[in-house]
């Protein structure tokens, strides 16, 4: 008869892994709550569901990285909004261009914000436009500071 050693101490009870406080806090935001449905937003065609799930993970580490700036609600509510919006235009530039399907999902998103981001379809007002183009600069310099 063989003899279970216990691996944790009697009365401990092991705890699964813990998640980023920032992963945590992006769930609990309102305007965060739908991030995994933009994909089947977004999507035109059926073809378009993969690339918009690996925006969606190419995404993720940025906004948890807003989180953790402490910004105001307000204007993490503004990059949230503006990432939509972004990720909304590769989607329509895979469309428009059937050969940028062929280019990782990452190296796309930061030839489109290379420059301070594509021209924002629908944009209303100048204020939008600078908004758009300030959260695709933070995202520029997010994405240079992770490949060091």
């Amino acid at each position: 008869m063989s003899v279970h050693r216990r691996t944790t101490k009697p009365g401990t009870v092991p705890q699964p892994a813990t998640r980023s406080q920032a992963a945590l806090a992006l769930e609990r935001l309102p305007f965060g709550k739908d991030i995994d449905d933009w994909p089947r937003q977004w999507m035109g065609f059926p073809k378009d569901l993969s690339p918009g799930e690996h925006l969606v993970q190419c995404f993720r580490p940025f906004l948890h990285h807003l989180i953790d700036c402490q910004l105001s609600r307000k204007t993490l509510r503004k990059h949230v909004n503006n990432l939509w919006v972004l990720g909304g235009d590769i989607i329509r530039k895979l469309n428009d261009t059937p050969s940028l399907r062929k280019v990782p999902i990452d190296d796309l998103v930061f030839e489109v914000v290379e420059d301070g981001g594509p021209l924002p379809y629908g944009c209303d007002s100048e204020e939008e436009g600078r908004s758009f183009e300030s959260t695709c600069r933070k995202l520029r310099r997010f994405l240079e500071s992770q490949q060091r």
